[in-house]
């Protein structure tokens, strides 16, 4: 291990004038604290008398952690001009030499032959900072002899360079030798010579006689360039922890490392990835011959980047003999240098290729090639060159070339994972979101679905539009908590959810209850997953054109928007239920009747609610833009996205307008049937009338049989009171009602079985049938297509 020395000025009074670096690495005390203390408070144990007259031996300090130091010390009397003693410079080591005998005056002479000869530049200065003593170092540094420096001032141009780091150390030796107090001076540059950069580290302390007064300053300069850059070296590493990975994109964290590393690490950087990086595709084999790498990001010290041999976004092939591949294939950082056969071949490619550049190419000297790997995949490389800085890479260069890239690299590969994630989640949803809503006459829609662009992902917003019988249709919104590929699952298992409970015609307090219990069952699926996980919110609507009545249930949700014809957009009060999952409290119907033409905007919070805007002004821009006159419903769902969106949205954002229409009377016969066998004729018979009415003659057939057979089973099976409907609207449709909440089902009968036959008919001469629970009993409906015109 390499010793530390360390150099110490005590005058004859026994105080410390002068303390060296190596003095603080020894003991661990500061110039501050010591210089103007007695010596004597530094030992660990009293001396002996016989050791206060030895020049050479080992002492006992304390450390000022508290621990013993045993050091090695030689003293040098420093003689006044009159020959008397002014103190002493010891010098010591860490581990005790060889004992020595009492000095002798040849044993003066060697100490005095080590300090002249130490690697550390030692000199002294009198008050007027001109040489009175200086080591051999010195001379090497200063390139000139003793006898030509001694008495000369520092400051004189023949002896230093007129520039701002000899200033700085003139000013410095003034002020220790007008204050008397030792400080430390470190300077920065470049040599004159070869361009490379230093940085030293001087120390100063005063030098007093007998009496205290300050008669000269001593200075130690240490070449602390190692040290220095190594610590420019950890600092940009620390801040490449913070600077690179700042988003999730692959080309963004590939341009964060090229700026961080431009120019305090490289003149030139470039970053080339795998095609597969760049998609959505699974992790590849890197080629062990000719590897095509995509060019992503690249910087440099000139302007435009002229170095550059391939475009942004181009690709590139690299052959098996280049550093790039090399680098891949044995997964580690290749370092080249000018003069190296391969370097040399390298650049003369990059020249031939590309002459325009040759010109700032010219100089280059060094280069490191570094794999870009994460978890233990590799992504692409990185290639670092100096040109314009002398200082060619060094293996320290290396090591942190691999730390900046493996840090670059893991980024690189999180940001890959997620837009891979993204584009899956995204696929998903759009997979399970409806492509083109099922066409119905009782109202006129329009949606958009934009997924967010965050870190957090894909959300869970769905829509749906769900035809029902009686010409009614069921709009519905829902927003799964969370986000990713988990959040657009469970939305998939909702929306279909949905559309099985509106099949079975259930209302929409109703259906939310049936939706709720179904949120609390997939959370205890999922090993006691936590149901805020798995929630959701839902508001569920349906419309009847024939009664114009909007009915509609939230669970959480936020309410829709109503805008009738002529008025002005305004938010239904809605009885807002608990979330799904919650469980415990009820869902409330609420009921609306709707002048034809009258808007409806449903959406998800993701349109007025963020972090960053007011939830009550995002909705009043809301209802501003719906207001727009004469549009139509495209135009008026941009202008909403473009009204209440900000340029980022956090979340997902699920839009969809229905504007409302209305069946006129004479599109619907109703009739009320009594609860008789002999009206089921009379029954018939009005139906068949108005179909010819309505120039249906060629369907009288089979409406005559389904009205025959569903009147007579609400006359026998169900309670009064019985009606009887007929609608006209895309399909024709026959309805019959009664009292009884008994619900249907269709049997088969065997050969001699008197009835059973009913329903088996009306399902094989009509297109759909069905029935479905109302407030009074059930409804029984057949739909039979309409010739088309």
């Amino acid at each position: 291990m390499k010793q530390v020395a360390a150099a110490v000025i005590i005058d004859a009074r026994g105080m410390v004038t002068g303390w060296s670096e190596g003095a603080r690495r020894l003991t661990g005390h500061v110039a501050e604290d010591i210089v103007g203390r007695p010596a004597a408070g530094l030992l660990a144990e009293d001396l002996p008398p016989a050791a206060m007259t030895e020049l050479t031996g080992v002492v006992a300090l304390c450390h000022r952690d508290g621990h013993r130091v045993e050091l090695a010390v030689s003293a040098c009397p420093v003689l006044g001009e009159d020959g008397a003693s002014r103190g002493f410079v010891v010098t010591a080591l860490p581990d005790p030499p060889v004992p020595q005998p009492q000095a002798t005056a040849q044993g003066l002479h060697s100490l005095e032959r080590a300090i002249r000869q130490a690697s550390v530049p030692m000199s002294a200065f009198d008050l007027n900072q001109r040489y009175t003593w200086l080591n051999e170092a010195v001379c090497d540094l200063m390139g000139a002899t003793e006898q030509a420096l001694l008495g000369q001032f520092y400051g004189d141009t023949n002896v230093v360079p007129d520039d701002r780091i000899s200033e700085g150390l003139l000013l410095h030796l003034r002020e220790v030798a007008r204050t008397g107090t030792a400080v430390r001076y470190e300077i920065f540059g470049k040599d004159a010579t070869d361009g490379r950069a230093y940085a030293w580290s001087f120390d100063m302390w005063p030098v007093r006689d007998d009496l205290g007064a300050v008669t000269s300053v001593g200075i130690a300069g240490f070449d602390s360039s190692d040290q220095h850059w190594s610590r420019r070296r950890l600092a940009l590493l620390n801040e490449a922890a913070a600077a690179i990975g700042t988003t999730l994109d692959v080309v963004r964290t590939a341009e964060e490392l090229v700026e961080l590393v431009v120019p305090r690490f490289a003149d030139f950087v470039s970053v080339d990835l795998l095609d597969w990086v760049l998609g959505a595709d699974e992790p590849q084999a890197t080629p062990a011959e000719e590897v095509v790498l995509h060019r992503v990001a690249h910087g440099s010290v000139t302007e435009g980047t002229p170095e550059a041999v391939v475009p942004l976004g181009a690709k590139d092939t690299y052959l098996p003999f280049t550093a790039p591949v090399r680098a891949m294939a044995e997964g580690r950082a290749l370092m080249g240098r000018v003069g190296e056969r391969a370097f040399d071949e390298w650049v003369a490619e990059r020249n031939a290729r590309e002459p325009v550049g040759r010109p700032y190419r010219k100089g280059v000297h060094s280069m490191v090639t570094v794999p870009l790997r994460a978890r233990g995949t590799i992504l692409g490389v990185a290639v670092f060159l100096r040109i314009t800085r002398p200082d060619p890479y060094t293996e320290d260069d290396v090591a942190l070339a691999e730390e900046l890239g493996s840090r670059a690299a893991v980024c690189v590969d999180n940001a890959r994972r997620f837009a891979r994630e993204r584009t899956t989640a995204l696929a998903l949803q759009h997979s399970l979101l409806p492509r083109g809503l099922p066409g119905q006459a009782a109202v006129e829609v329009a949606h958009r679905y934009l997924p967010c662009g965050s870190v957090a992902g894909i959300g869970g917003d769905w829509f749906d539009v769900i035809p029902l019988s009686g010409s009614r249709v069921a709009l519905c919104v829902g927003d799964v908590v969370g986000h990713g590929i988990q959040s657009s699952a469970t939305m998939g298992r909702l929306r279909t959810a949905v559309r099985t409970l509106a099949d079975v015609d259930l209302p929409p307090d109703e259906l939310l209850t049936h939706l709720d219990d179904l949120v609390t069952h997939l959370a205890d699926e999922e090993d006691g997953a936590d149901i805020a996980e798995l929630g959701a919110t839902c508001l569920y609507a349906v419309y009847d054109p024939v009664s114009r009545l909007l009915t509609l249930a939230s669970a959480g949700h936020p309410p829709p928007a109503l805008v009738p014809p002529g008025g002005v957009a305004e938010l239904i009060e809605v009885s807002a239920g608990p979330p799904l999952g919650v469980g415990g409290l009820p869902f409330e119907a609420t009921e609306r009747k709707l002048p034809e033409g009258s808007l409806l905007a449903l959406y998800t919070d993701g349109l007025i609610e963020d972090r960053d805007r007011d939830i009550d002004h995002a909705t009043s821009e809301l209802c501003r833009a719906l207001n727009l006159p004469g549009a139509s419903l495209d135009a008026v769902c941009d202008a909403v996205l473009k009204a209440v969106l900000p340029e980022q949205p956090g979340d997902d954002v699920a839009l969809l307008l229905a504007r409302t229409h209305a069946l006129g009377v004479g599109q619907v016969a109703t009739w009320d049937v009594p609860p008789d066998p002999a009206h089921v004729a009379v029954a018939r018979q009005a139906a068949t009338d108005q179909l010819a009415a309505w120039g249906l003659d060629e369907e009288a057939f089979v409406i005559e049989l389904v009205v025959s057979e569903l009147v007579t089973n609400a006359i026998r099976y169900g309670e009064p009171p019985i009606q009887l409907r007929l609608i006209r609207d895309r399909a024709l449709i026959v309805e019959v009602s009664d009292g009884s909440s008994t619900s249907p089902h269709l049997r088969r009968a065997h050969a001699y079985d008197e009835g059973g036959r009913g329903l088996l008919l009306v399902a094989q001469l009509t297109q759909r049938w069905g029935s479905r629970q109302t407030g009074t009993g059930k409804t029984i409906w057949a739909e039979q297509p309409l010739p088309s015109e």
